[in-house]
């Protein structure tokens, strides 16, 4: 098991949304997204806890692209991966910030 931490500093939006979200499920190829509202003023912290080691570039590479294209603060992120490829992450990511912004139906 590998256990990443990343910090996007963002004077972005301080979503008002739910005080959390879950969305995904552990298995093998996907993932779990929680989104949690924390006190971090220009900061989103993101948790990643993965089965696939030696992966912390493409990590850092999806999450860096998911942080400028939300541009978000605020937020505490965790991530439970089972082997998901890049693309499932960036999806699951959307997904969670849509559930916890309530615009998921």
């Amino acid at each position: 098991m590998e256990h990443l931490r990343f910090e996007f500093k963002t004077p972005g939006n301080r979503p008002s949304g739910r005080a959390s979200a879950l969305v995904g499920v552990v298995s093998s190829g996907n993932l779990e997204v929680m989104v949690e509202s924390t006190d971090l003023n220009e900061a989103c912290q993101v948790e990643v806890n993965t089965s696939a080691r030696g992966f912390a570039a493409i990590w850092q590479a999806v999450l860096t692209d998911f942080a400028e294209r939300h541009d978000l603060a605020g937020l505490r992120i965790s991530i439970n991966d089972g082997g998901a490829t890049p693309a499932v992450v960036s999806l699951r990511l959307d997904q969670a910030i849509e559930e916890f912004l309530g615009m998921s139906s």
